[in-house]
């Protein structure tokens, strides 16, 4: 099988933009302008949410997917349907979580993002 120049260069482009990383968000800079509503525009209904005793809405969202090892155990026999694959499904959650609060007009006050 043949492949000309030109498609070996366009493969490689959209393997290596697949491969690119968006930047990472300066969330300083939104402090005082970013709302709420952005946010669910962004990453939808928060994984967690909390109103504080300032009147303030403190929401959680996972924006790395949770990650957990798994060990694939192979094929192995399963009574008499014969042979079957398994895996250990991922446990518990994991991941980077980004922490935004906001104002009582829905305007982000503070924010922060751990693992």
């Amino acid at each position: 099988m043949k492949f000309s120049l030109p498609v070996i260069f366009s493969l490689v482009a959209v393997f290596l933009a697949g491969c690119a990383t968006t930047p990472s968000t300066d969330w300083n800079s939104r402090v005082g302008h970013y709302t709420y509503n952005e946010a669910l525009t962004d990453f939808g209904m928060p994984n967690r949410q909390a109103r504080l005793s300032d009147g303030k809405v403190q929401s959680s969202w996972f924006v790395q997917a949770p990650v957990t090892p798994h060990v694939n155990s192979g094929m192995s026999y399963y009574g008499s349907q014969g042979f079957s694959t398994g895996q250990t499904p991922p446990t518990g959650l994991s991941g980077e979580m980004l922490q935004l609060t906001f104002d009582t007009n829905g305007v982000l006050s503070a924010w922060s993002k751990n693992q």
